[in-house]
């Protein structure tokens, strides 16, 4: 099985950059973020046309998930159970066996600001969740944007990041905290090369000096991490027109 995880940045904007992309790598899985579209205009048809099945949890304009599958899905599930939340960031399926999880983290804004303290408690009721569902599902993989770097070694310049946004240590403890359920990232299964990112801001030439961060990331539960075989960040779609700030994350299972 092979699962990924994308933020489009509009799937509007980007549906055909997908449909390339799944005629290419054969995806079995891919959960997309930022969709930025209601559930009245996804484009079902155009993925099943594909070969693929879809189910997304949407809104206009901002924020949006879907988990697309070659498999018929089962037993899907909106959003993060006794939180409350208008944002549409969170959707699962379970995929052939496979319990599949999409998130769209939160961004925060800036370290000390409402918005950070507001993803700090959406990551803490996330991790309270999938403790449940990671026992009823041993088998759960956890893909998405989590807008946060694990470590200084997922970050183009470290000194100029250290406790900003996306790599502060209060996130980066919230994402151990998650990861302390048992799940394992998969990208560091795998010796892989340095300076090796998800995202490049679009300003700056960001991609084009390699000023990125490794914030997409394919968490798997012992049963899964047992079974992968490799993981890789697939730069390709970033250097298209008009591309998407993110390039996906591949594991094969």
């Amino acid at each position: 099985m092979k699962i990924a995880t994308w933020n489009v940045n509009s799937f509007k904007v980007r549906l055909p950059h997908v449909l390339d992309w799944l005629a290419t790598t054969q995806a079995d899985v891919l959960c997309l973020q930022e969709t930025k579209m209601e559930d009245k205009v996804f484009p079902y048809a155009e993925l099943l046309a594909a070969g693929y099945h879809a189910v997304h949890n949407g809104q206009k304009t901002y924020n949006g998930v879907a988990i697309l599958s070659r498999s018929e899905m089962t037993d899907v599930h909106l959003d993060i159970p006794d939180f409350a939340d208008t944002q549409k960031r969170v959707i699962a399926a379970t995929v052939d066996g496979v319990r599949i999880v999409c998130g769209y983290m939160p961004n925060g804004q800036a370290v000390g600001s409402e918005k950070y303290a507001y993803k700090l408690q959406w990551y803490a009721a996330l991790t309270r969740w999938l403790q449940q569902e990671i026992a009823q599902h041993p088998r759960l993989a956890l893909l998405g944007d989590f807008n946060i770097a694990p470590e200084d070694r997922d970050v183009h310049d470290p000194a100029a990041w250290k406790d900003q946004i996306l790599c502060s240590e209060a996130e980066r403890a919230a994402l151990r905290q998650l990861q302390a359920l048992g799940l394992a990232d998969a990208f560091r299964l795998f010796d892989q090369p340095e300076k090796i990112f998800s995202w490049w801001d679009y300003r700056q030439m960001g991609f084009r000096l390699n000023r990125g961060l490794r914030i997409d990331h394919i968490l798997l539960t012992p049963a899964l991490a047992s079974l992968c075989r490799t993981c890789v960040i697939d730069k390709a779609p970033r250097k298209l027109e008009r591309p998407s700030d993110h390039a996906p994350v591949i594991a094969e299972l």
